[in-house]
């Protein structure tokens, strides 16, 4: 079993940057897909980001891509999800999610076993 927990959200203004962290614990997240996903009131759940743990490639899905970054401190079992430039279409719950595989499948939230219970991300005009 693995147990994630969120956190670093909040309200900023358009143009502001949060920091989210995503913590692993129970099994160690080695041989995972880690992913972010966010869902906006009235929206279905989307694919924002994703990694394999160890490796320095990361996905970012075209609607985030030049302003959030992906990252991971595998020493601490913590990934991370930098958003800059953010605006007001960015707010939504942010969840973090995990998958044992050898590979990060499609960002699809039915691909992924482990979530965390999200956190509130709100960005004002």
């Amino acid at each position: 079993q693995v147990q994630l927990v969120e956190s670093g959200g909040g309200s900023v203004q358009a143009g502001g940057s949060l920091r989210l962290s995503c913590a692993a614990s129970g099994n160690t997240v080695r041989r995972f897909c880690m992913g972010w996903f966010r869902q906006a009131p009235g929206k279905e759940r989307e694919g924002v980001a994703a990694a394999y743990t160890g490796s320095r490639g990361t996905y970012i899905a075209d609607s985030v891509k030049g302003r959030f970054t992906m990252s991971q401190d595998n020493a601490k079992n913590t990934m991370y999800l930098q958003m800059n430039s953010l605006n007001p279409d960015d707010t939504a719950i942010y969840y973090c999610a995990a998958l044992q595989t050898s590979f990060c499948p499609p960002l699809t939230p039915p691909a992924f076993s482990y979530w965390g219970q999200g956190t509130q991300v709100t960005v004002s005009s």
